[in-house]
């Protein structure tokens, strides 16, 4: 008999984490779910942070490694192929060598005779919580290929958001930075030149001219100091923003942003209502939904309120009026949830939820961009405008002096 760690889920939608003694892992595994536990790891060692559990943040690379990894094993499932031929066809299929790796580790992990929930669990870093619990809501009710079809729509259009925020938000960002670029290079090189001008003549330098030869003096004098105090600032506020009062700090800020908080509000949202509707399709209990679906969420602060959300859940009150209480979410959102709940039909509700909440994000970074675009353009043009018309007030009052 040894001593095994564990990781699962309890029925009011909590991680519990510890060990237990057991002859093996598939006993202490039968165990945990005796004792009324969905294990989502079983093993010799611990598995990451297993006392805490976090949503792992995927990089562009991972994210797109789990796409691709749903969509073929939904793609062979559906086409009749057994699942260890189905892992092993995709492994083949998979470009980057790293995950290619992971793949023929779960394969490895399936063929030792555990679930494939419990071999994708082994790699937390890749497949979240609610992946997993959608595969073991799956192997359990037989419809394992149905359950990555799901899984693979809500990674498409979990993905197809994602990269349409960033697309969004490129041009803003490149405007803004060729902007102060523009300006760092006037006041650097171009002004020191013209200054050249006035240096041994008696001329009265005209004030705006007098400001922009001070602005360019001080930037190159002190450009040290600017950049010192940014690199400070950019390392407390990312050290602040990874404790939990400055991450809850940050995110309640952010959604106070006119337009971008609105638009950030509505794309949590989103994501929210699509784990929630995949979720309760496949009979996953509705309190362990609320958990798994939380651990999605980006803003801490949304994702806190889901606590109250879940016990009212639990205190039978329903989803809606819990939601509602909570106010994180847009005010639609609640009476969609109501009328889900009197028809019966949760899911499907919360699904065209995340449908109306997606093309409403899209909608409102438009409206951000549309506004921020033409407020940078602006600014930076007053900028540049102002310089060279310093320059022209100076030149004219040379042609002045000589006339």
């Amino acid at each position: 008999m040894g001593t095994f760690y564990f990781r699962a889920v309890a029925t009011d939608g909590r991680m519990r984490s510890g060990r237990l003694s057991g002859d093996n892992e598939k006993i202490v595994t039968r165990e945990l779910r005796k004792q009324g536990l969905t294990p989502v790891y079983v093993g010799a060692s611990p598995q990451g942070s297993a006392l805490n559990f976090k949503m792992p943040t995927l990089g562009r690379g991972r994210q797109r490694d789990v796409l691709f990894f749903t969509q073929e094993l939904s793609t062979l499932l559906n086409a009749g192929i057994p699942l260890d031929r189905a892992l092993a066809i995709t492994a083949e299929l998979t470009v980057r060598s790293g995950f290619r790796l992971i793949v023929l580790d779960v394969l490895r992990v399936l063929k030792s005779g555990r679930p494939l929930a419990d071999s994708l669990a082994t790699h937390a870093e890749y497949f979240s919580e609610l992946y997993v619990n959608m595969v073991r809501a799956g192997e359990a009710s037989g419809a394992l290929a149905v359950v990555f079809e799901r899984l693979t729509e809500f990674e498409r259009t979990r993905d197809d958001l994602r990269n349409y925020i960033i697309s969004s938000m490129i041009y803003p960002a490149l405007l803004s930075l060729v902007g102060i670029g523009s300006i760092l290079v006037l006041l650097n090189f171009v002004v020191p030149r013209f200054a050249a001008m006035f240096a041994d003549s008696r001329i009265k330098i005209p004030l705006p001219t007098q400001i922009m030869l001070t602005a360019s003096q001080f930037v190159r004098a002190y450009w040290w100091i600017g950049a010192s105090v940014l690199a400070v600032s950019a390392i407390t506020f990312q050290v602040y923003t990874r404790t939990v009062a400055g991450r809850l700090w940050w995110d309640r800020t952010r959604l106070g942003i006119p337009l971008l908080g609105e638009a950030l509000r509505k794309a949590e949202t989103a994501r929210f209502a699509r784990a929630m509707g995949t979720l309760i399709a496949n009979t996953v209990p509705l309190v362990q939904s609320i958990a798994i679906a939380a651990a999605t969420l980006g803003n801490r602060m949304i994702a806190g309120a889901m606590t109250g959300v879940a016990q009212g859940v639990k205190r039978g009150e329903g989803i809606a009026g819990p939601v509602r209480k909570a106010g994180v979410f847009p005010p639609l959102a609640a009476h969609l949830l109501t009328v889900g709940e009197e028809t019966g039909h949760l899911d499907q509700m919360f699904h065209r939820m995340a449908d109306i909440y997606e093309n409403e994000t899209r909608v409102a970074i438009r409206q951000f961009t549309a506004v921020f675009e033409p407020v940078v353009i602006l600014l930076m043009g007053i900028i540049v405008g102002s310089l060279i018309l310093s320059m022209l007030v100076a030149i004219t009052s040379i042609n002045d002096v000589q006339i």
